[in-house]
């Protein structure tokens, strides 16, 4: 179960009408999430569509979500290292601090296929990538668009290093985890042009949270 919220977290995590270049602001996001699990299925209806926040300036982002499944998850990047942060209503306050060149180095399996087709979203021209990623628990495979008009990584973007150009504003993620299938739709709704403050993006996990990987 903490592999399935873990990778669920990482997962939810993922404008303006003309094409120039944002390095601050906030992108605002909804997932939907759907299984052909009639119980799951019925689980996540429940819980209907889920809004992400992310706040952006330079190499640095903050992702914000809440939903009653995984609680509150906040993942923070850099150019160097991931943090996530997460209060479950199952696990209590946990917190997972990743260097990303070795989380990189330590996924092996992962094919990257740059496609030809491309999607406007938000009056952003977006280009197709295919990204594959090879688990023993079965494959995980997403379809993206993304804009080099925002040149941030997202989280799901990180885990391939420089093999994806620009930021996601459409992605469709299919997995298995535990004989289940799960199809997690993640779309972009807005970005806004503004100043983000500095303190958005402190790397240093806060007291009262413990250290998923010493577990």
């Amino acid at each position: 179960m903490k592999r399935i919220l873990t990778l669920l977290a990482l997962s939810l995590t993922i404008m303006v009408s003309a094409q120039k270049k944002i390095t601050e602001g906030v992108i605002v996001s909804k997932q939907t999430i759907s299984s052909d699990n009639e119980q799951v299925k019925a689980q996540l209806e429940m819980m209907g569509d889920m809004q992400t926040i992310t706040y952006f300036k330079g190499d640095k982002s903050r992702a914000e979500l809440s939903n009653p499944m995984s609680g509150d998850v906040v993942t923070l990047t850099d150019s160097e290292n991931m943090l996530i942060l997460m209060d479950n209503p199952m696990l209590g306050k946990k917190y997972m601090l990743q260097n990303i060149k070795k989380a990189e180095d330590q996924v092996k399996d992962i094919e990257v296929v740059k496609g030809t087709e491309t999607k406007t979203i938000l009056g952003y021209e977006c280009k197709q990538y295919t990204v594959t990623v090879k688990q023993d628990a079965g494959n995980m495979e997403m379809e993206m668009y993304t804009t080099e008009a925002i040149p941030v990584k997202s989280q799901q973007t990180s885990m391939v290093g420089d093999k994806v150009k620009g930021f996601p504003l459409f992605v469709v993620m299919k997995m298995n985890q535990m004989g289940t299938d799960m199809v997690i739709t993640t779309e972009v709704t807005e970005i806004k042009d503004e100043k983000v403050a500095d303190d958005k993006f402190n790397m240093t996990p806060p007291e009262g949270y413990e250290d998923m990987e010493k577990e």
